[in-house]
């Protein structure tokens, strides 16, 4: 092309302005659209899109389905391997662990009361008399021991192995001897005061001779949060209990009154156990709990000392057998497996509102 007809092709046609040639040097460079499909070829491509997509939520089920099947798998074996757990705590204990024969000689007959005091824990009523009639029953057992570090708990519990110590101490075949550790208060001195004699350490607790019932009251919260709580009862006090739900006066002093009458009740018993023993201390029935020291100044211990103290001084050669009844692990998992269901799902136990226990 001759430098002639190349200048005939940039100056040929009108002058354009700075922005149109812009404008048209812009189309010239532009892509070229493209072409319009037709209806098949729509039609296709939606299909071709839609069996994608098809592919993939198989795909994403398949991968869930998979997912599923190991966590089944993995739950499977879990639970196997609990259960043969389980079996195997229970076979060592029944045949593992041999209950020791009773030592030749005379020997401390000891039950331990260990723990909250409670129908569902291992110091339960049932646990500890079975233990106690062991203990009374065995002939080298020179002294039945009540082995007690608890905080106390439910009053029925403990009533219970009150009223069975005060019975075999009526027959007076041998002596009952409370041995207090770290704590024995509430419900646990409940207990020790039914016993001949009381020991504790220096620093033991001891005492908190009361009654408590606590919970909590949330009805302002629920509203704050815009909950909305639904009670159905027949009785106009029946749900006076309730923490979502606001206590009336006169329900309050009806409480009150149910208190004080259980209250009333361990002090009766206390000093029915401990008698002239006890000092006339108006602090004494207040709930608050001592040291072994202050105890033995109140009246509410004899002597200080331990176990083993009393291993010595009662024996020619210390002995001692354990004579609480033994527990099944399978049945403390089981329990324990349903009490913390029933905790989560907000289903109600048979515990008591009502303690002698510790806070």
């Amino acid at each position: 092309m001759s430098d002639d007809k190349r200048e005939d092709r940039w100056t040929d046609g009108p002058e354009l302005e700075p922005d149109e040639a812009r404008e048209v040097r812009r189309q010239r460079e532009a892509p070229p659209a493209p072409p319009v499909e037709d209806a098949e070829t729509l039609r296709e491509r939606q299909r071709l899109a839609q069996m994608e997509m098809m592919d993939r939520w198989i795909g994403g089920v398949l991968v869930e389905q998979r997912r599923s099947r190991r966590w089944k798998l993995f739950f499977r074996f879990f639970f196997a391997l609990l259960i043969l757990a389980s079996l195997a705590a229970t076979l060592y204990g029944v045949f593992g662990t041999p209950s020791p024969g009773a030592p030749a000689g005379p020997h401390l007959g000891v039950v331990k009361v260990k723990g909250a005091i409670d129908s569902e824990s291992p110091a339960s009523a049932e646990r500890i008399i079975e233990g106690l009639n062991r203990a009374w029953d065995a002939e080298g057992a020179a002294v039945v021991v009540l082995h007690i570090d608890s905080p106390g708990g439910s009053p029925v519990q403990s009533r219970r192995i009150f009223d069975e110590v005060m019975r075999l101490r009526g027959e007076g075949d041998k002596p009952i001897v409370a041995v207090i550790e770290d704590v024995g208060a509430s419900g646990a001195y409940y207990i020790a005061a039914a016993a001949d004699e009381v020991i504790a350490a220096p620093a033991s607790l001891v005492g908190s001779i009361g009654v408590i019932s606590a919970s909590f009251g949330f009805e302002e919260a629920i509203e704050r949060l815009g909950v909305e709580r639904r009670v159905y009862a027949a009785g106009e006090n029946k749900a006076f209990l309730d923490p979502f739900s606001s206590v009336a006066p006169e329900q309050r002093a009806f409480w009150q009154a149910v208190l004080e009458t259980t209250h009333r009740q361990f002090i009766d018993d206390v000093r029915q156990g401990r008698g002239d023993r006890l000092t006339d201390d108006e602090r004494l029935f207040s709930g608050l709990i001592w040291s072994g020291e202050q105890a033995l100044e109140l009246g509410l211990v004899d002597t200080i000392g331990s176990l083993d103290s009393l291993a010595r001084e009662r024996l020619p050669e210390p002995r001692v057998r354990d004579y609480t009844p033994r527990l099944d692990p399978f049945e403390r998992i089981s329990r324990q497996f349903g009490r913390v269901a029933m905790e989560w799902l907000g289903v109600p136990t048979g515990q008591s509102p009502l303690r002698y226990q510790l806070p």
